[in-house]
């Protein structure tokens, strides 16, 4: 693998970090099976090249698009909480109205970003976007973990483990599971925004596998990382998306194995059974012994 590949995987996991700090929220927090976020990926992308090339603010974008992530989330808990919809149908339903609301707002299946000012058009002059990535991911990581040890997220913590004991303890779970589904999306189409603004283009296809790239991505990190602190789980989040990128650019990349770009799903797929197969096997080792 070249350097420039490196560079590659290394930003793009940055890039879609903000993604599985979402799909954490919901999958790992919420215990909430949420598909969601295939639409809300690519809802953040349509939203922010929108309103970037009709000449509003890159960071008022970026903001809209997050508000807009927000209000899928909502639409998913909404139906679920208030509607008795099963969790994992309401997130369906939620996804397949946004690929057509995607179209809508871009008014076209692709919004270039060529020649438009960005997020990165200031910073990215003196630090590398990597860089940028980095910091900006580091500062939503703390910000979560804050709100997760706060009195607040212990709450919402407490619904995703045992709601019924939560509800009994004078916990408003139904309000916790829409808030955590709102803040789940709002980072997703974060993600969303600035993979638009960093690769210059909006797709509706987007969105077609990212929820599966999320969850790969935290099922790798608490295989290889495992931890009992939200702390350590965040981080070990954020490493298992650098490691699956990293392990993609490579497996891609070499030329033994014959893989190609189609191949992606396959090797994510492979990499997902990986990382739920090895620590079962190792456990049982244990026990044999």
């Amino acid at each position: 693998m070249s350097f420039v590949a490196f560079l590659g995987a290394i930003e793009t996991g940055l890039l879609y970090g903000f993604l599985s700090l979402g799909v954490y929220l919901s999958f790992r927090v919420l215990k909430f099976p949420d598909l969601t976020v295939d639409g809300s990926f690519p809802l953040g992308a349509a939203v922010v090249a929108t309103l970037i090339t009709n000449g509003v603010n890159p960071w008022m974008a970026t903001a809209v698009a997050m508000v807009a992530g927000a209000m899928a989330g909502l639409c998913t808990a909404i139906l679920s909480v208030r509607f008795n919809i099963l969790n994992l149908l309401a997130s369906i339903l939620t996804m397949i109205a946004l690929y057509s609301i995607n179209l809508r707002i871009m008014g076209r299946p692709n919004v270039p970003l060529l020649n438009q000012p960005t997020l990165f058009d200031g910073l990215g002059s003196v630090l590398p976007i990597s860089v940028i990535l980095l910091v900006g991911l580091g500062l939503t990581k703390l910000a979560l973990d804050y709100f997760l040890t706060s009195d607040l997220g212990l709450a919402m913590r407490a619904t995703g483990l045992n709601s019924v004991m939560a509800s009994a303890q004078g916990i408003y779970t139904d309000r916790l599971i829409l808030l955590g589904m709102a803040m789940s999306n709002a980072l997703a189409a974060l993600a969303g925004a600035l993979f638009a603004q960093v690769n210059g283009f909006a797709d509706v296809a987007l969105g077609v596998g990212t929820v599966v790239v999320g969850l790969a991505t935290v099922i790798l990190g608490e295989a290889i990382f495992p931890s009992r602190t939200v702390r350590w789980a965040t981080l070990a989040v954020i490493a298992g998306c650098l490691l699956y990128r990293l392990v993609i650019a490579m497996a891609l990349n070499a030329d033994f194995l014959g893989l190609r770009a189609q191949d992606l799903n396959l090797v994510t797929a492979m990499i997902v059974v990986l990382a739920l197969v090895l620590p079962k096997a190792n456990l049982l080792a244990k026990i044999r012994r």
